[in-house]
């Protein structure tokens, strides 16, 4: 970088000759030091600058408009417009901005051309973008200065995180997740902060077929499900697109039901999926949500969706409704193994609470009725759903009952069916709409004799 005297610069003028650039560092440097100096002379308060660069970080459009606009201005004042910056940002200002206040790097992410991708990692110094389901570095780097001053900027916006944390987790205006892990946490220098959003163009099953994560052929039938109100459980490993699919199937929910959405971390915007509709969307976690379980469940929502259920006390919250009878309940839930299922929750409720997992596992069968799992393939930006099993409890034998209606084959890429009907499925979809369950019992035996021959009636 080329040397850079303030003191010569602002005693020639202060303007910069189109054949004798300074370089860009300097320049934002330069317009730095305008700033601080603009604030001095106006004698205005520190804290105030420090709260306009917070708002302009967490997104308020005003805020990132006031920087961008001053330092346009500064530019064209000091002849600047023709000096070169770097190509991740769209323009001077903006790479001014960034550089100095606002996202560094990171900031080309938030902008146009990276609307699909959900992952942005800093992992010390170097920046990562996921693109096509892989994480790539890229060329621009964040000193650890400057990591630090994002950090600081971003809890400005939670006064309850202490800066003496060594983990933070934090959401934009647009519910993008900023988790930090730094201090002891991790060693020296290699701070981390992940942002993380949740990406899908339109809630909609055949967008979901286009891209080859369900069956085209399954399309009427979970509609008919829909319909019926089966409640259901979406699981899955990380990033294998559970809160997509969870969000598709409510976006087909009957507008008019009453319903609650109860989350530890904002991911879902149901306001903006389903603007008319009447659901109280409800954050809570640890001992917030251990107060307002009673509430919910005097509550006189059709159903319930619990997205993201993490911990026991949240499971125990929604088989305590479902006990009441409530259909229409959706929960995603981290799994590997969808037999494994009931056990799990069992496993994180006793965890929380205590109590016989036997018993739970069993309340746990009995209160959903499918359970679709998906998977990401080794090419990560292919997810599929790897299966959909009927669960029940057989009462007569007091056994936890765990069938597949649909399987994916990884050979052939390709989903075969079989027709199941436990007899509880039958008697609730009848009491819902006795129509759309001859519907829906039609295209089952009609998808399993398709690739069967002949369907298997268990």
């Amino acid at each position: 970088m080329e040397k850079f005297y303030l003191d010569n610069f602002l005693a020639e003028g202060g303007r910069i000759k189109t054949n004798n650039f300074l370089s860009f560092e300097s320049l934002c440097m330069l317009i730095n030091l305008e700033f601080q100096k603009e604030w001095e002379d106006e004698n205005e308060n520190i804290q105030r600058m420090i709260m306009i660069q917070k708002n302009a970080i967490i997104g308020y459009e005003k805020e990132v408009n006031f920087f961008k606009s001053k330092i346009k201005a500064f530019i064209k004042k000091r002849n600047a417009e023709n000096t070169p910056y770097p190509t991740w940002y769209r323009s001077l200002e903006d790479a001014v901005y960034h550089e100095n206040w606002g996202l560094a790097g990171i900031g080309e992410w938030f902008a146009p051309g990276y609307e699909n991708s959900s992952s942005c990692k800093v992992l010390g110094d170097r920046i990562y973008f996921q693109e096509a389901g892989r994480m790539v570095l890229k060329p621009q780097k964040i000193s650890q200065s400057r990591r630090e001053q994002l950090i600081r900027a971003f809890l400005l916006s939670m006064p309850e995180e202490r800066l003496d944390k060594d983990f933070h987790e934090i959401y934009t205006l647009d519910g993008t997740r900023i988790t930090i892990f730094r201090g002891s946490s991790v060693k020296t220098g290699q701070d981390v902060i992940v942002f993380r959003r949740y990406i899908i163009p339109t809630y909609t099953f055949e967008e979901q077929a286009k891209r080859n994560t369900i069956p085209y052929e399954s399309i009427p039938l979970f509609k008919e499900m829909v319909k019926l109100g089966f409640n259901i459980a979406v699981t899955g490993a990380m990033k294998s697109a559970k809160t997509s699919f969870l969000a598709t199937w409510q976006s087909y929910e009957d507008p008019s039901l009453e319903g609650v959405m109860l989350e530890t971390d904002p991911e879902i915007s149901l306001h903006k999926l389903m603007p008319t509709a009447p659901i109280v969307q409800v954050l809570a976690k640890d001992e917030k949500l251990k107060t307002i379980t009673s509430h919910l469940l005097r509550s006189d929502a059709d159903y319930l969706i619990m997205a993201e259920a993490r911990d026991g006390i949240a499971l125990d919250t929604v088989l305590r409704i479902a006990s009441k009878g409530t259909r229409r309940l959706k929960i995603t839930f981290h799994e590997r193994n969808p037999m494994d299922f009931p056990y799990d929750i069992a496993a994180e409720v006793v965890l929380s609470l205590g109590g016989n997992p036997e018993l739970i596992a069993k309340r746990v069968a009995g209160s959903f009725d499918y359970i679709f799992h998906f998977i990401q393939l080794k090419d990560k930006s292919q997810k599929r759903l790897k299966g959909i099993y009927e669960i029940s409890f057989d009462k007569a034998t007091a056994t936890i009952k765990i069938d597949p209606i649909c399987l994916y084959e990884h050979s052939t890429d390709r989903w075969k069916w079989f027709y199941r009907m436990n007899e509880d499925k039958e008697i609730a979809a009848k009491e819902e709409d006795e129509e759309s369950f001859y519907h829906y019992d039609s295209l089952l035996r009609g998808l399993a004799k398709s690739r069967e021959g002949s369907y298997a009636d268990c």
